[in-house]
């Protein structure tokens, strides 16, 4: 018995999210007295993930499976987890995994808990702690099934390096035609940009910068940071900036450890889209403006004169600090 883990790679390399998962599931291999073992799909170094908990990784390489198919993710995670007789499965809050994880469960008759952000309380019973309500509240569940899929919240538990001599083995799940009911025709990505998905940092700009002219400002704040750029629902609304872009309860969620928010007054819908991320940097000219009272650190000024101050001290900042 062991906990499973997936681990999320794209072009051949291992996502952030993935060596967050697997230190997490090392944690609860740790409480429960077990390993951990790790799938990983056309992914990269497997060594990679010993070093942070893994001591056996299961490596698919499968042409069919180059694209994300949630139908044929699942089965083959379950076809894992019933080989190795896991009883936990660890997966991320991922947009792919939110949207494999119920097929998991249904596949293996477990309980999922989505966004879990600690260890569990306890094994015996199994209980954890997730966020509820877009991130306005929390939840401490009790998973009853003999089988229990968790879904990872993104930035909840941290990367974790714990050693571990990793063993791996070549695994084929049986895979049918009815996996890939859903076919992927193609798919277009922005290969010169940080996404928001993976982003640490994220700067986000709303109605108060006036027009997609003024954007300019914040990608150089953006670029000097290493960050991703989003927007507000209007924003994208207006054709300023892509729609995907747009942050929010009815847009991407964000979960990075730096949010700013320049010229963004803060709508509810906004502010449930983002409550996950760790620090909150606000920038609007309105004192009143909703966001200031979720923020954690805010500056009341005209964003045309605060950011180009704010990018010119980060570029000194990282040059004399090379």
């Amino acid at each position: 018995m062991s906990i499973l883990v997936y681990t999320e790679s794209e072009e051949g390399k291992f996502k952030k999210i993935a060596f967050e998962a697997v230190s997490y599931a090392k944690g609860i291999a740790d409480m429960m007295g077990t390993s951990v073992t790790a799938v990983s799909v056309n992914g990269g170094d497997s060594a990679q993930l010993g070093a942070y908990g893994a001591s056996k990784v299961l490596e698919v390489s499968n042409d069919k499976l180059k694209e994300f198919n949630a139908e044929a993710y699942a089965d083959m995670i379950a076809q894992a987890a019933k080989k190795e007789e896991a009883k936990v499965v660890v997966l991320t809050s991922s947009a792919n995994c939110k949207f494999m994880a119920p097929l998991v469960a249904v596949n293996l008759e477990a309980g999922y808990v989505p966004n879990v952000t600690e260890l569990p309380t306890g094994t015996a019973p199994f209980k954890v702690k997730h966020s509820v309500f877009t991130n306005k509240a929390f939840s401490n569940t009790e998973i009853t099934t003999d089988v229990k899929v968790i879904g990872l919240a993104k930035n909840a538990f941290g990367v974790k390096e714990n050693d571990t001599n990793v063993n791996t083995e070549s695994f084929s799940p049986s895979l049918s035609d009815d996996d890939f009911s859903v076919n992927v025709l193609s798919v277009d990505k922005a290969t010169d940009k940080v996404t928001i998905a993976d982003a640490e940092i994220v700067v986000s700009g709303g109605r108060g910068l006036k027009g997609p002219e003024n954007w300019g400002m914040l990608e150089e704040l953006a670029a000097t940071l290493g960050a991703a750029t989003a927007c507000s629902k209007p924003v994208s609304d207006m054709g300023w900036r892509p729609h995907s872009e747009h942050v929010g309860q009815t847009g991407k969620p964000v979960a990075s450890n730096l949010y700013i928010a320049i010229g963004i007054s803060g709508a509810i819908q906004h502010l449930a889209g983002i409550n996950s991320s760790k620090v909150k940097v606000v920038i609007n000219n309105d004192p009143e403006a909703p966001f200031f009272k979720a923020a954690d650190y805010g500056i009341v000024g005209d964003a045309f004169e605060v950011v180009p101050q704010l990018t010119e001290k980060l570029k000194e900042f990282k040059a004399q600090n090379a």
